[in-house]
């Protein structure tokens, strides 16, 4: 049997939005489709206002540019996250102070953030790693006390809560990521969640080039033209079929995600606590998103012997991000090993498995019988 780490599926409308969309002729950007997603994800999420994008990096550097950040302004963001966090506001020149992060959520650890702010510091950007939703309270808290600006990185995390609240609702922006691993796609894609009313006309600016053109095309100018910095956001309105008829099934989606991840919880929780693993921690005060299921291994050596137990059977399971501060570009600013030694040890030691919404139960107890044999 081979069974891939993740694998995108069609679960309803898919095809036949997308022949849709191409027989109306109307397949640029804003289309129909996208305006319905746009809606769509405003009622499901309660954001105040969603702009499908690109790209979860689009929506980040979107939010970069709304916020005017300028070279030298500090943005503090955790180690344990992926490149497009911190690229999309190294492009405005700011410079990155990363995080280590909390030992049992993997999440950028709120009891450091303050000792890391300086007269510089502009934004806070915690990543709800696996869905399960950062220590907002606090968070939210020292953001205010400094006067700063929180963009929640939410790419794992769609329809995820924390203490009740929909994640990417807290900040004063959210990004969502549509990729082609995450709960819902559309193979590339993302969204800018905006929770402050004040910032919906120059991002829509933005995101079509810097010009007015949503306005001309309402109607409010005869004609529209260059009034911004921007660049071309908008994705595709076939992409935004596809993900409409995603979003359609948003509960089938994450019903079968949920029972893959239960699955995996229950059965490997002896065998987890024989071989000393630590398996996934959501707080009862967090409904995590079901992004991912990972283990903890003993060691990087025991990790990486059990990946590759794991392929010699079929079954491809992967580690996941390269610390930013071990990085080539992480050490140009400053920093070195040793610097954030929770993120260090524990991105050696993690292991995701495969997760998928066509993983059927045929396929999750065999790879629940792999990973038992592989520690043998």
């Amino acid at each position: 049997m081979n069974i891939p780490f993740s694998k995108a599926s069609t679960v309803g409308n898919e095809i036949a939005y997308m022949q849709e969309a191409i027989e109306s002729g109307q397949i640029s950007g804003d289309g129909r489709f996208t305006k319905r997603c746009n809606a769509e994800l405003e009622k499901l999420i309660g954001c105040q206002k969603a702009l499908l994008t690109t790209s979860c990096t689009h929506a980040l550097e979107l939010s970069a540019i709304l916020l005017n950040i300028q070279p030298g302004d500090e943005v503090i963001l955790p180690s344990f996250t992926f490149v497009s966090t911190i690229n999309a506001f190294i492009l405005r020149g700011a410079v990155p102070i990363i995080c280590d992060i909390r030992s049992d959520t993997l999440n950028i650890d709120e009891t450091q953030i303050e000792s890391l702010i300086t007269p510089r510091t502009r934004v806070i950007i915690p990543v709800h790693y696996a869905g399960v939703g950062c220590e907002m309270d606090r968070i939210m808290a020292i953001a205010q006390e400094y006067n700063l600006a929180v963009v929640e990185d939410n790419a794992h995390g769609l329809f995820g809560k924390y203490k009740g609240k929909n994640l990417g609702t807290f900040g004063i922006m959210g990004v969502q990521s549509f990729h082609g691993t995450k709960n819902l796609t559309c193979g590339e894609g993302g969204a800018l969640l905006i929770n402050d009313s004040q910032l919906n006309e120059r991002a829509e600016i933005i995101r079509e080039k810097g010009t007015n053109r949503s306005k001309f095309f309402r109607g409010e100018v005869d004609k529209y033209t260059w009034v911004d910095v921007g660049s071309s956001y908008l994705p595709s309105d076939i992409l935004a079929s596809f993900l409409l008829a995603q979003l359609e099934m948003w509960q089938k989606i994450q019903a079968k995600r949920k029972h893959i991840w239960d699955t995996y919880n229950k059965n490997l929780k002896k065998w987890a606590e024989k071989n000393c693993v630590k398996q996934q921690f959501v707080p009862t005060y967090c409904d995590q998103a079901y992004h991912e299921y990972y283990l903890i291994m003993p060691s990087l050596e025991q990790r990486q012997n059990f990946i590759e137990n794991l392929k010699s059977h079929g079954v491809h399971a992967v580690f996941h991000y390269i610390p930013l501060h071990l990085s080539k570009m992480g050490r140009r600013y400053g920093s070195k090993p040793g610097d954030l030694p929770i993120t260090e040890d524990l991105s050696e030691r993690l292991v995701r498995l495969p997760m998928f919404y066509d993983l059927s139960d045929d396929m999750l107890d065999y790879v629940i019988d792999c990973v038992k044999k592989s520690t043998k």
